[in-house]
């Protein structure tokens, strides 16, 4: 059977489930028998092992997205539809992926401890956190991870003399998985320049359990179109301080009740905020700008607004449109850059969810840490002021406008908020209340800005947290 999971309003199809070691889980496919404690892996195989063409797309895709800095999610997507797995083999593939990113960095320090030379081919390095990855955390057959490694050294060219250091070193990995999982320091998962940025802002404590909490799945949060109570009671989820549903565990997501009537939508419990902050009312006319993948248009079209959800890319409002229609909702879905839109629009309300470097979404996309880098920050804060002045020049007198980011970096949150109000003299913020947040005070800045951390659990409920989020509210004074 397949299963449909879902990640920041993004949902993958996966058959069955995989169990990661320890206390960390990932509900995707189905879990594989442990080998014995005493087993062992034998040298390479003369025949290749079952099981090669998972491993060898999980090679392919890290390979390509540390060489590329592309998302994990295009890349996957692009190689998987030319492999032609069964869905089993294919969410082997994607699961070695995400923890191969998730803990990128214990992986690297292991491998720096256990080799005189530093690896220079990226390829070499894919083989190694393809085997680590599963021999560490995943739990599938140690020799089985070794064995393919081996396999995909000897079908690389150029790398087939390395097939016997390959073997050694993972086997060696089994030995010694238990000291290398206890000695793993958080903040190895994290890289320097952008631990460095987050210890700037945040302090040690608060990076270091940042740090923890990416290294755990993200739980599955829904909003409902209605009858909140109703629906926690037949999903078996909690409905949680900032008014979204909370599931008790990851299921497959189109059999649950109320998929198919369109009842509710998969949206991370902070990626909700921003658009109740804007209070859309019915008969305004209403704008959400860089507006896919759609569940924030999804909540401003409940509320009888006129919605207008505008995005550059084609591909992803397909997903809006589809969305939209599942839950028996209206918007006008338009394919267009929002710096050419034209000068005559006009909104009571504008919800501008900016492009961003996404390091709010680490648990959900962790290959994120790796494939972005400070020169990307600075472009997209210098898109994002650019964004917000189009914006404001569109408002109508009176107008709201609420500028939101998935990022944890202060110059696309705090500081492009604070910048924005110093070259726009005719706005003013409107102050977050604790109360529009479900009471949590600690997920308000001093200024009254919205913004919650990762590792954040203020409240009773709110066990599993949230994303890394932003949202400022202005409006025209």
């Amino acid at each position: 059977m397949t299963t449909l999971v879902a990640a920041h309003g993004v949902e993958y199809e996966f058959g069955g489930r995989i169990r990661l070691r320890g206390r960390e889980i990932l509900n995707t496919m189905k879990q594989t028998r442990r080998p014995r404690p005493d087993a062992r892996p034998t040298s390479a195989p003369a025949t290749p092992a079952a099981g090669l063409p998972a491993r060898m797309l999980a090679y392919r895709v890290i390979e390509e997205v540390l060489r590329s800095r592309k998302p994990l999610d295009d890349v996957f997507e692009a190689q998987a539809g030319t492999a032609g797995l069964e869905p089993r083999d294919a969410a082997l593939a994607r699961a070695i992926c995400i923890v191969a990113f998730r803990r990128l960095g214990t992986i690297r320090e292991a491998l720096r401890a256990r080799l005189k030379e530093e690896i220079r081919d990226g390829r070499m390095f894919a083989i190694y956190a393809t085997g680590a990855a599963q021999i560490l955390f995943l739990d599938v057959p140690d020799h089985a991870a070794v064995a393919t490694a081996v396999d995909i050294a000897n079908a690389e060219r150029g790398l087939a003399r390395y097939a016997g250091l390959v073997n050694a070193v993972l086997r060696r990995f089994v030995r010694e998985r238990d000291d290398i999982i206890a000695r793993a320091d958080p903040l190895a998962d994290i890289p320097d320049w952008l631990a460095g940025r987050w210890l700037a802002a945040y302090g040690r404590e608060a990076v270091v359990a940042m740090a923890g909490a990416h290294r755990r799945e993200a739980p599955l949060d829904v909003t409902v179109a209605s009858r909140p109570e109703e629906w926690a009671a037949r999903l078996d989820a909690r409905i949680l301080p900032t008014g979204s549903l909370r599931l008790a565990s990851r299921m497959a997501v189109r059999d649950l009740p109320g998929y198919d009537e369109g009842q509710w939508w998969i949206q991370d419990a902070a990626a909700a905020i921003p658009a109740r902050l804007l209070a859309a009312k019915p008969g305004e006319r209403v704008a959400d700008l860089c507006a896919a993948p759609g569940g924030k248009t999804a909540q401003l079209a409940t509320t009888g607004a006129s919605v207008v959800a505008v995005d550059r890319s084609a591909k992803r409002l397909v997903r809006v449109k589809d969305n939209l229609g599942r839950l028996g909702l209206e918007a006008d879905v338009r394919v267009l850059d929002v710096l050419a839109m034209g000068g005559e629009e006009r909104f009571d309300a504008i919800l501008l969810d900016a492009p961003c470097s996404s390091t709010g979404t680490l648990r959900r996309h962790p290959d994120v840490a790796w494939t972005k880098t400070p020169e990307d920050i600075a472009k997209l804060a210098e898109l994002q002021a650019r964004l917000l002045d189009k914006a404001a020049a569109m408002l109508a007198p009176g107008g709201r406008l609420v500028f939101c980011t998935c990022s944890l970096e202060p110059e696309e949150g705090e500081l492009q908020a604070a910048s924005f109000l110093a070259r726009r003299p005719g706005f003013e913020r409107i102050p977050v209340r604790p109360e529009e947040v479900g009471g949590l005070g600690a997920l308000l800045t001093a200024e009254g800005d919205f913004r919650s951390l990762p590792h954040l659990a203020t409240a009773p409920g709110m066990e599993g947290g949230l994303d890394g989020f932003f949202a400022a509210r202005f409006r025209i004074s």
